[in-house]
């Protein structure tokens, strides 16, 4: 089954899922086409697992919340704790007791992964890590992320440390749709501290595919894993893959799936806001027919060798009657494809119809007792 999105209005999307059977190597996949909340590919996408660094998505959730509410700014300084600086992992190269920026943390986070990086973030927000992980978990399931839990900040690897790929995919729409002003931060491809040039270790930014983020991650027991988002056109697709054997695996297999996702399937544009879908008649009215249409455009994504099957079903009220306001329910429009329906929507009246005066009406009403009809 496909939903139906317009715009991206909800404060946490529901998405569904699409039965896709297309091979991956991957443990666990789970392939959204955003603009219509559509599943492409899921596969494991509610088991739990091992995050690895995926997990600093949330910590940088904490970060950009804090930035949006003015409880920090990017160039405000925190303290390089011993407890950061001897940090195991991936690391940002941060001296000891040195004061560094937020925003060089935040890179240190997103580009180089730093396990150093988070610790201090989370120190410097909350005041230790264990306030940090509390505040980071109840964020977690306020943000609809029911099957997460965090202990660190990096990610390493805690028996408790846990999140599955259908959370890490809505954690990523957060931070794309929460924070537009700062998501550009992942996109970012190099970063420089200490005299020590970084690469980001997002394979896909350097594909030519449209990818601007998000995390990869790494562990010997879930082994590589990338949470990844791609734009072309204004269609959006977030990937979320992990269980892959290294990294060359990693980088092929899920550019391999963004294309996928891409090629094989497309937009469906069937009803366009404030477009008449039909005209339809109403009774005891001075106009005998109103409009009706939609308040947001009806989008479906479908397979490209479906697209032609995509019909569209009126479900409309036995009888409507005047007087009649611009956008009222009058029913509802179905996408089906075959025997599946892919979106409902709800119809409007598209324009206003005043009743009939009292005698026409009177006239109307009597004729409609004798014949039955109120179209005449």
């Amino acid at each position: 089954m496909r939903f139906l999105v317009a715009l991206l209005i909800a404060l946490i999307p529901s998405f569904s899922v699409a039965q896709t059977p297309v091979y991956t190597s991957a443990k666990q996949a789970y392939l959204i086409d955003i603009n219509t909340q559509t599943v492409l590919l899921g596969r494991g996408e509610e088991n739990r697992m091992p995050t690895s660094s995926m997990s600093k998505m949330m910590t940088i959730y904490m970060v950009f919340d804090a930035l949006k509410s003015n409880k920090i700014s990017l160039n405000d300084d925190f303290t390089v704790s011993e407890k950061a600086w001897r940090m195991e992992g991936s690391r940002s190269f941060m001296n000891i007791n040195s004061k560094v920026k937020v925003e060089d943390l935040i890179r240190g986070v997103i580009i180089q992964s730093g396990n150093d990086a988070a610790m201090i973030l989370a120190e410097g927000l909350s005041g230790s890590e264990s306030a940090f992980m509390a505040a980071s978990n109840e964020k977690a399931q306020a943000i609809g992320m029911k099957n997460s839990h965090f202990v660190n900040p990096s990610g390493l690897p805690e028996p408790e440390h846990y999140s599955t790929p259908q959370d890490l995919a809505l954690l990523a729409w957060h931070l794309i749709y929460d924070f537009p002003e700062y998501y550009h931060y992942f996109g970012e491809k190099e970063f420089m501290f200490n005299n020590i040039k970084q690469g980001n270790r997002n394979p896909l930014l350097y594909r030519n595919i449209g990818a601007d983020g998000l995390k990869t991650g790494h562990a010997d027991e879930a082994g590589y894993g990338i949470t990844a988002s791609a734009i072309r056109n204004g269609r959006r697709l977030i990937l979320v893959v992990n269980g892959l054997a290294n990294m060359q695996e990693r980088a092929d297999e899920s550019a391999r799936l963004i294309n996928f996702g891409f090629d094989e399937f497309s937009l469906v544009t069937l009803a366009k806001k404030d477009e008449a879908v039909r005209e339809i008649k109403i009774a005891f009215g001075e106009k005998k027919t109103i409009s009706v249409t939609v308040m947001a455009d009806v989008v479906v994504t479908v397979r490209n060798a479906e697209r032609s099957k995509v019909k569209t079903q009126l479900e409309l009220s036995e009888r409507i009657e005047a007087p009649v306001a611009k956008g009222t329910e009058i029913g509802k429009l179905n996408v089906v494809l075959g025997d599946t329906v892919l979106a409902t929507a709800p119809l409007v009246a598209g324009d206003n119809v005043n009743k009939l005066g009292f005698f026409p009406l009177m006239w109307a009403k009597l004729c409609f007792m004798i014949t039955g009809k109120y179209d005449e």
